[in-house]
């Protein structure tokens, strides 16, 4: 029995026949046993709560309902369980980071591990697809099979986590390069009278056509700061959602000026002046790292044709004296 349903398997998909029908049987038991395993039981203490607040917020509800919902994230709630870190610790640095990166929706952790997990089986399914095509066309080893299958899946999996890396990188760079220039402006608003709250407004619509990441931060810290909350814990805020030094030594020099009283037009004139000497001290470094780099790629341009034109003549005379010893 086992001999002739390998032999069928064998004619229908090839000497890797078995192999394959073993790994789609797996992802099909796979997909049907995760809503089993998703599917998230509610919590009596839950029910309770609800109803203990649906008096309190019914006036909250109705604004509610004209307000623009989240509806991406909510469908998602009930796989919280499995799309989320449990720890709290982990969920804060996964938050922080999407932060980071100019996601700032309650569900960004959610969605983001939604978005792994669903590119992960769709890549896994399309390495599967094309491995069956490809193995009715030749034969395919063990390892290229594999490979085949396992590849696109890790890609899929692994590409979300690489565009939140690069997002981070490109709006922190966004951040340093812009920096200097908002500290001018600052500093121009603080000395023409305006307080600091006035004049990181007036700075964040300024800046917003050329540096719109850094215009969100000083936004999101005029609104903190007008719903009440502490000054000195709206800039350190802002120090740990940037993620950038200056940013962060920035925000110590206010704080610090703050309590101890001094002038904060002085405290931006003197940070200001040294932010403008360290973007300086940054493109020289660029242009000096230029050469070092430049280096290997003229190495690989120019050395291969030099080698060619010098001993190419001299190689072939040797290779045509060889030949006409020979015979």
């Amino acid at each position: 029995m086992q001999e002739l349903f390998n032999s069928v398997l064998g004619n229908q998909l090839g000497p890797f026949g078995p192999l394959i029908l073993m790994g789609t049987l797996g992802a099909v038991l796979i997909l049907f046993a995760l809503p089993v395993l998703l599917k998230k039981k509610s919590d009596p203490l839950d029910r309770l709560r609800e109803q203990s607040q649906t008096g309190r917020n019914a006036a909250s509800d109705a604004v509610g309902r004209l307000r623009p919902k989240d509806t991406k994230g909510a469908k998602l709630e009930k796989y919280s369980a499995f799309l989320e870190p449990q720890n709290e610790e982990e969920y804060s640095a996964a938050q922080l980071k999407m932060i980071q990166a100019g996601y700032r929706t309650k569900n960004a952790v959610r969605i983001f591990h939604f978005a792994q997990f669903a590119m992960g089986l769709g890549a896994l399914a399309l390495g599967l697809v094309f491995a069956l095509l490809k193995s009715n066309q030749q034969e395919m080893t063990p390892n290229s099979l594999v490979l085949t299958v396992l590849l696109p899946a890790c890609i899929g999996y692994m590409a979300p986590k690489y565009w939140i890396t690069r997002r981070v990188a490109s709006r922190k760079e966004e951040i340093t390069n812009g920096f200097p220039d908002a500290l001018d402006l600052m500093l121009v608003c603080v000395e023409a009278g305006q307080s600091l709250d006035q004049a990181i407004i007036r700075v964040a619509r300024e800046i917003r056509s050329g540096f719109p990441a850094l215009a969100d931060e000083f936004e999101i810290v005029s609104y903190e700061t007008k719903a009440g909350k502490d000054k000195s814990m709206v800039l350190k805020d802002m120090a740990e959602r940037c993620g950038v030094p200056d940013v962060a030594s920035f925000v110590t020099v206010l704080i610090q000026s703050q309590q101890f009283g001094t002038s904060i037009a002085d405290a931006l004139r003197i940070y200001a002046a040294e932010m403008r000497d360290k973007r300086v001290m940054r493109a020289e470094e660029s242009a000096n790292k230029l050469p070092t780099k430049m280096t290997l790629a003229s190495m690989m341009l120019t050395v291969p044709p030099l080698l060619i034109i010098l001993i190419g003549p001299s190689a072939y005379d040797a290779y045509r004296m060889l030949n006409e010893a020979q015979f």
